[in-house]
């Protein structure tokens, strides 16, 4: 009888089978319940938790529990659960340590290498915009900008995603925000051709845009047509790259026109 008591207490007190196929399941378990909370999602309930987890009750409250033993979760008086200090931690270690070049700079690479022609990524600062990466394309005959030329926000199309996605009024501006890029040729700089795509971070924010840029003899306005969906997809990759979470891929309209 004693046996048997002895293996009821074990059978219940043994983890649950967490070697999954891509890692250890309890682990991951635990990282969906820390990813639950959002910046309009301070707090949640168990319920909750459980509902944007797809894991039971039960078991959130046993990895919340576990999570808060290690002050990566708190538990609040009225029952409802909280990101601790040591996700804080996390967070404030990731945000020293990143090194954007190390993440942009592929993502260029690889759109140079699909598109044939030169990749930069823009920040704005200020009234203006700055090229802090770039890759040049394998053209003998390309267009040529420095890494930290400040160059103006309203002309060229890095400059106007920027504005578009930043709340800038105006049909133009609107036109860009459906489509979810933008095109130009000789805006800025006559026989220069580019288009564009918003770069996101977390929770949406804007962090730049991505172009590839060139003669305008060569990028007329339907080759840049064909490569905006290219052009679209490395900003969106990016865009997963700086957040660290999923959003759904941004497609873009092929007008049998296009309008400056």
């Amino acid at each position: 009888m004693l046996h048997a008591m002895n293996q009821k207490s074990s059978e219940s007190d043994a983890p649950e089978a967490d070697h999954g196929a891509s890692g250890v399941t309890a682990v991951t378990r635990a990282l969906r319940v820390l990813e639950a909370f959002g910046v309009n999602d301070p707090q949640l309930s168990l319920a909750e938790l459980s509902r944007r987890t797809g894991i039971h009750k039960t078991t959130v409250l046993r990895l919340a529990r576990t999570l808060a033993a290690d002050n990566y979760l708190v538990q609040k008086e009225d029952g409802t659960w909280r990101l601790g200090r040591a996700a804080g931690w996390l967070g404030a270690c990731y945000q020293a340590t990143f090194n954007v070049q190390e993440v942009v700079e592929p993502v260029l690479r690889e759109l140079t290498i699909k598109t044939g022609e030169s990749a930069s990524f823009y920040i704005r600062e200020g009234q203006q915009r700055t090229c802090v990466v770039r890759v040049e394309g394998p053209q003998a005959i390309r267009h040529h900008v420095r890494i930290g030329a400040a160059l103006p926000l309203d002309s060229g199309s890095p400059g106007r995603v920027i504005l578009a996605f930043s709340g800038e009024s105006g049909e133009l501006y609107e036109t860009i925000r459906r489509r979810g890029f933008h095109l130009s040729l000789g805006e800025r700089e006559a026989e220069v051709s580019s288009v564009s795509a918003p770069v996101f971070g977390l929770h949406w924010r804007l962090l730049g845009s991505m172009c590839i840029s060139g003669p305008t003899a060569r990028l007329g306005e339907e080759r840049l047509l064909e490569l905006a969906q290219t052009v679209v997809d490395a900003a969106n990759k990016l865009s997963y790259a700086m957040a660290g979470s999923q959003r759904p891929a941004m497609q873009v309209e092929r007008p049998s026109t296009w309008h400056p």
